[in-house]
């Protein structure tokens, strides 16, 4: 049975401040020893790359170019701290492939994640089976409880990022089974140049992480008030 750190959505490079501390001091308190990565690098999406979005650009984002320097020297500072790890890859991240696809490009001329990232120890995919707990990033998943929802769809304990407003976790049992869905939720930014779209908007990121302990879930909200540990200004 695994120990596993959940990271939620990061988007690099608009992640929040203090996020990746953060689940460094998880991983530590509660001895992990595998690290599963949500989506939207990375449980979510990992990179944002608002450059090349379907949607009109925000005037205050890099270019492709440039958003890719930024998102890469951050990437590099999660890949120091877990080299080895399991990344669920999001909607975001697909963009580069979705891109390619529109206009007629075959995969096998497009470079895969590891090579455009440099991060040949993580294992990219869309989905990463441990303990019999389904780690996926959650595309085409919503509602108010995205996780239990999509549980319940495929009768197994579901892990997953992509609603950046939900977090939590919720029980499902049978008389001869139990199962959970947990929201992540997410590390953003919610003030950052990608996240404008949702300034107006009233329900808000929650910023947190979870664990997984030999297949029982552990969610964390990230202490991110002003007299807090993770508040920006400390």
């Amino acid at each position: 049975m695994s120990r596993v750190l959940c990271v939620g959505d990061i988007h690099e490079p608009v992640s929040r401040k203090k996020y990746l501390q953060f689940n460094k001091d998880l991983y530590e308190e509660y001895e992990c020893d595998r690290v599963v990565f949500l989506g939207d690098i990375a449980i979510g999406d990992v990179v944002d790359w608002t450059s090349i979005s379907f949607h009109v650009a925000h005037p205050d984002a890099p270019g492709p170019k440039d958003e890719y320097k930024l998102a890469f020297k951050k990437i590099h500072q999660w890949y120091k701290a877990f080299p080895n790890a399991s990344i669920c890859i999001g909607n975001h991240d697909e963009r580069l492939i979705r891109l390619g696809e529109d206009n007629n490009i075959p995969k096998r001329f497009i470079r895969n994640f590891n090579e455009v990232w440099k991060t040949p120890k993580w294992n990219w995919d869309y989905f990463h089976i441990i303990d019999d707990v389904y780690y996926f990033h959650g595309t085409g998943n919503g509602g108010t409880y995205p996780a239990p929802n999509a549980a319940k769809k495929m009768l197994m304990s579901v892990v997953m990022g992509h609603i950046h407003s939900a977090a939590g976790i919720k029980w499902l049992a049978s008389p001869q089974r139990r199962i959970f869905g947990m929201d992540v939720g997410c590390g953003i930014d919610d003030t950052a140049y990608a996240f404008a779209y949702g300034k107006h908007q009233i329900k808000r990121s929650i910023i947190s992480a979870a664990v997984v302990l030999d297949g029982i879930p552990y969610h964390e909200i990230m202490p991110i008030g002003k007299d807090e540990r993770y508040h920006d200004g400390r």
